[in-house]
């Protein structure tokens, strides 16, 4: 391989390629020699490169470092921003490529005597395989004429010469993956069918039947409903009998070596979130992990120009990637997740929104849970919890529901190796897994939930954490509607994506996994549409004396009424549960309140089907930010939120910006 070199005749040029990094950098004033000895100590315990290291600690800017690293390699500095490739050069290469090797063709040059060259801007030093890459594409006689530019720029070449491709994938890649696993569609013919037939049956039967129709529509609604009290009995008991399959103790994590440490990429996609992305930048600041190791992606949608200038005025460290999402349709989180997901090159990927604020051991022990798991192990949840918990009823419903679903549900699924439908945020992948399973649905508003779905269907295993992420619980019961209509929308087509062919789903996942998916996934939503009407018959019943003895036998009357408060009072039961492992005690008189957080599920589950039929992709934004308690810090920065029956101690600072 010959490499062409810029001025041969420079004759500093051998001096500079011998002097090391460090004191070059010293040498130009861009360091002082107490932050070399910093940053030598961090390179030494990491095994980072010094340059990355210097970078994450804030010493020098990202240009500054990669000029001079151009020096040291023999090579020019490009700007491309001033100097953007030839889109028609670059073209001829897989973006995929690119990304992995960390180059761009700039342009073909045709010297006097005939001899092709080509121009590439690489930000790591140039290697053979590069050079290779370059002849296999565009001929085994060009020669490669190098030039140095920042990852920075390179990403952003990417995203322009490749922006119609990057938005196709990121927006439609699951569906022409395999159009079975996406919402893109959301109903089949036959289902629309099948749907209109069992309505029409339904008010024949009625009509006709009456009697006899009303009597079997209760006996199969209360047999659901008792299905249902069972299966979250047996999950919470499996849940409840032991550590969790991927419980990490504070030992292992400390005997854990950074040197050891993968590259992790954190993923965070904001939408109208300037009112908090200084927070944000804040929390993400407490993790413990090397920041040289460190990956951020910042995901701003491209008409949000007011979030992406707080995010800026934040001033945000150097392993922070702005990354734009051009403008389209669905404008949706996981969209945005997809496109962010091309320029991953963590080994391990984590996603996280915008009011987090994860332990700040979360990533280590997420590394020690992959490192014990085999590779069938795509995911593990960190658990969510919320820091104002006691702001009024609904907040402390909200972590209620969440403490009882994240402590005792998922763990128990985990144990009982039933699919695990993930949260919206703390999911941690193995990268290259996500991608191969084709990353998220676009067209799913609960893509998190049918990630987690369609991962045990192409045969992986979710996995829970003992970690938890701190978020902020919606305090409006409008704002709450809004995303809860929204969740439960998304259950409404995760459940018709996989009814699409019932018994290759069986095939695929076993009968085991299908009936917990029917159960969780589909009964969740068919409870809440059944709850306002079964109530509203019983109060019409017992108040205004509606002779359902009628239509009913009084056996099934009698079954019907102890099905109501038996099974309403195990729930009650069930989410008291959830208060043992945090210690929130001072929740337990509002778990009698859950019959009334359900008729608020119940509103909103209608709402989702109206918006279901109408509108399936619409993304119902949560507006954050709207609290009036800011996330604790304690002195010992710590995330152990405040016991309930306690105000969240918090600085002056932390709650101006959370303001």
């Amino acid at each position: 391989m010959r490499i062409i070199e810029q001025n041969p005749g420079d004759d500093n040029r051998t001096e500079v390629r011998q002097q090391p990094l460090g004191r070059l950098l010293v040498e130009k004033g861009l360091i002082d020699r107490a932050q070399l000895a910093r940053a030598l100590e961090v390179h030494m315990r990491t095994g980072d490169r010094l340059g990355s290291v210097l970078m994450s600690l804030g010493f020098i800017k990202r240009k500054e470092l990669y000029g001079v690293l151009a020096q040291l390699w023999g090579h020019p500095f490009i700007d491309l921003i001033t100097s953007p490739p030839d889109p028609a050069v670059a073209r001829r290469f897989a973006p995929e490529l690119l990304t992995e090797l960390r180059f761009i063709p700039v342009a073909v040059h045709v010297s006097s005597g005939g001899q092709e060259w080509l121009h590439v801007a690489t930000s790591d030093q140039p290697t053979e395989r590069i050079a290779e890459e370059a002849k296999r594409v565009m001929g085994r006689n060009v020669e490669v004429l190098w030039s140095v530019t920042t990852d920075w720029d390179i990403d952003k070449a990417l995203s322009d010469i490749f922006h119609s491709e990057l938005v196709t994938t990121a927006t439609m890649g699951l569906y022409f993956r395999n159009s079975e696993e996406s919402a893109y569609r959301t109903f089949r013919k036959w289902q629309v069918v099948a749907a209109a037939a069992g309505l029409l049956l339904l008010l024949l039967g009625v009509f006709f039947l009456t009697a006899v129709t009303l009597i079997a529509l209760s006996a199969i609604v209360n047999g659901a409903f008792l299905l249902s009290i069972i299966f979250k009995l047996v999950t919470t008991a499996a849940g409840a009998e032991g550590e969790r399959v991927q419980a990490v103790s504070d030992e292992d994590v400390a005997a854990l070596a950074d040197r050891d440490l993968p590259t992790y990429t954190i993923l965070l996609p904001v939408f109208r979130e300037a009112n908090i992305v200084g927070l944000l930048m804040e929390n993400l600041r407490r993790l413990d992990y090397p920041a040289s190791k460190l990956e951020i992606l910042l995901l701003i949608e491209e008409e949000d120009v007011e979030t992406l200038e707080a995010a800026r005025a934040a001033q945000p460290p150097e392993t922070v990637t702005f990354v734009i999402v051009p403008d389209g349709m669905p404008r949706t989180k996981p969209r945005a997740c997809n496109f962010g997901l091309f320029f991953a090159r963590g080994e391990y990927l984590v996603i996280y929104d915008a009011e987090d604020r994860p332990d700040p051991d979360q990533l280590k022990k997420a590394v020690i849970a992959f490192q014990r798991g085999d590779e069938k192990l795509i995911c593990v949840q960190a658990a969510l919890n919320y820091f104002n918990v006691n702001e009024n009823f609904l907040t402390r419903m909200f972590t209620l529901e969440y403490s009882y679903w994240f402590d005792y549900m998922l763990p128990g699924l985990d144990r009982l190796k039933l699919p695990i439908p993930l949260g919206g945020t703390s999911n941690h992948f193995r990268t290259e897994a996500l991608r191969q399973i084709g990353g998220w649905d676009p067209f799913n508003v609960t893509e998190d939930a049918d990630l987690g779905i369609r991962a045990s269907a192409e045969g992986y295993r979710v996995g829970v954490v003992n970690s938890t992420t701190y978020e902020e619980a919606t305090s409006q019961v409008g704002n709450w509607i809004r995303q809860r209509s929204r969740w439960i929308k998304g259950y409404m087509q995760t459940t018709l994506v996989y009814a699409r062919n019932p018994i290759g789903l069986v095939r695929r996942v076993g009968l085991k996994n299908a009936l917990g998916f029917a159960m969780l996934i589909g009964g969740t939503p068919l409870t809440f549409l059944f709850t306002l009407p079964l109530w509203i018959l019983f109060v019409a019943w017992v108040v205004f004396s509606l002779p359902l003895d009628v239509f009913y036998p009084k056996v099934l009357l009698t079954i019907g009424v102890i099905n109501l408060f038996v099974g309403n009072g195990l729930m009650v039961a069930i989410n008291m549960v959830g208060i043992v492992r945090r210690k929130y005690y001072g929740l337990l008189p509002f778990a009698l309140g859950n019959p009334v957080y359900w008729m608020l599920h119940s509103f909103a589950s209608y709402k989702a089907l109206w918006q279901l039929i109408t509108k399936p992709f619409y993304w119902e934004k949560t507006n954050h930010g709207m609290s009036k308690i800011s996330a604790p810090v304690p002195a010992d920065d710590s995330t152990i939120p405040a016991e309930p029956g306690e105000e969240p101690a918090s600085s002056d600072e932390e709650v101006r910006k959370a303001a």
